[in-house]
């Protein structure tokens, strides 16, 4: 037996890039952000560390939102106009096998922590597709409210709630039994909602009536209501559950609401029709697509003020941040079949690595998360069919 190694991988932080000694599939590990551009037909991904477009990806007719598992190495997209759902390889910023079939008009996504299933909102259906990632194969279809915009996932993955704009409410959807269990009253017009990250509250954008409202998740009662600008389109909450970010489409700003008092603190200038919005895993960046504008402005969360402005795709509506991880493969040579591989590692050991064959090769992802160098070698065990 003999052991090909195939190169030599630096992490420093989350964005160098990966670098081989012989060709193999590589990428540059990071946190990017990733912005459907629906009269594009692309997503357009941001390196966060240098707020550029580092690809642009064609996904299909009409992309709506992007969601990225919580390993970081899938993007779903949900494309309205081909009723299916495109999937990204965020490694190599391909779409993975054929895309898959949803209801009419799909719109909304977001998928359980454990990374299992996706749920789609399909606008015109009054319903929901749920996909195993697994098989990326819808494996069951719940009727929800009057056109369901979006959905969200409860930390803990045991529940998702779904804002049904046509009629004024949210569906609780229980993700063991995949059935609605409760229905909530909210304002007009409910678009975009997120759930804080301790699970406690969800907070709906209402776009007709110009206001958050403020659900308790252990009761399921709206608890309070709280006034933004004019239709408002999508939250994201702070990491550390802070604040929540909401894009207010026809002021053409951020609400930043505290979320200890439910009132608005500031409100921040952005670009054109401003719709979705994302936050760092760091929290200290928010990122809004524009739609009008074609760009993403880049808020410091700090001092809550546009950093810089980021040209994207034309139309740009949803928006989300995932970190993907840095990944390198080890390739037998031909006629050398794979029977085993692994990696040697230097540094503070990452977060969650992957280690696995890949056809004739040996695949190594690393999530570093430490912000210290790691320095990881990747290896192929090959059999050895020398005469």
């Amino acid at each position: 037996m003999r052991a090909w190694v195939a190169g030599l991988a630096m992490l420093a932080g989350l964005a160098l890039p990966v670098t081989l000694a012989t060709p193999a599939a590589a990428a540059q590990g990071g946190t990017f952000a990733y912005v459907a551009n629906q009269s594009d037909d692309t997503v357009s991904v941001i390196d966060t560390a240098t707020n550029t477009v580092t690809t642009t990806i064609p996904v299909g007719d009409n992309p709506q939102n992007v969601a990225v598992t919580p390993d970081g190495t899938r993007a779903y997209v949900t494309i309205r106009n081909s009723n299916n759902v495109s999937v990204i390889d965020t490694t190599t910023n391909t779409l993975i096998g054929a895309p898959i079939p949803v209801g009419d008009s799909p719109r909304g996504v977001a998928i359980t922590p454990d990374g299992t299933r996706a749920y789609v909102t399909n606008v015109l259906d009054d319903n929901v597709s749920v996909i195993d990632t697994a098989t990326n194969t819808v494996t069951t279809t719940i009727p929800v409210g009057t056109n369901p915009a979006e959905v969200a996932v409860t930390p803990n993955g045991a529940f998702a709630y779904v804002t049904n704009f046509g009629s004024n409410n949210v569906s609780v959807i229980d993700t063991a039994t995949n059935t609605v269990t409760t229905t909530i009253p909210v304002g007009t017009g409910p678009q975009r909602s997120a759930i804080t990250p301790d699970g406690t509250r969800a907070y709906v954008a209402n776009s007709l009536s110009n206001n958050v409202s403020v659900i308790d998740t252990t009761t399921n009662t709206v608890t309070t209501t709280v006034p933004v600008g004019s239709q408002p389109q999508a939250v994201a909450i702070t990491p550390d559950g802070a604040f929540a970010y909401v894009s207010n489409s026809s002021s053409n700003s951020v609400s930043v609401i505290d979320t200890a008092t439910n009132t608005v603190t500031t409100t921040i200038p952005v670009g054109l029709i401003p719709t979705g919005v994302a936050i760092t895993p760091d929290g200290t960046r928010a990122y809004v697509a524009n739609q009008t504008s074609n760009t993403a402005s880049v808020i410091d969360t700090a001092s809550n003020t546009v950093t810089t402005t980021v040209p994207v795709g034309t139309d740009p509506f949803g928006v989300e941040i995932g970190t993907v991880p840095a990944s390198s493969v080890a390739t037998c040579p031909p006629g050398s079949p794979l029977t085993g591989g692994g990696f040697q590692l230097t540094g503070p050991p990452p977060n969650n690595p992957t280690s696995r064959p890949v056809d004739d090769s040996w695949e190594v992802s690393l999530l570093n998360q430490t912000g210290e160098d790691i320095t990881f070698t990747p290896y192929a065990v090959c059999a050895d069919i020398t005469p």
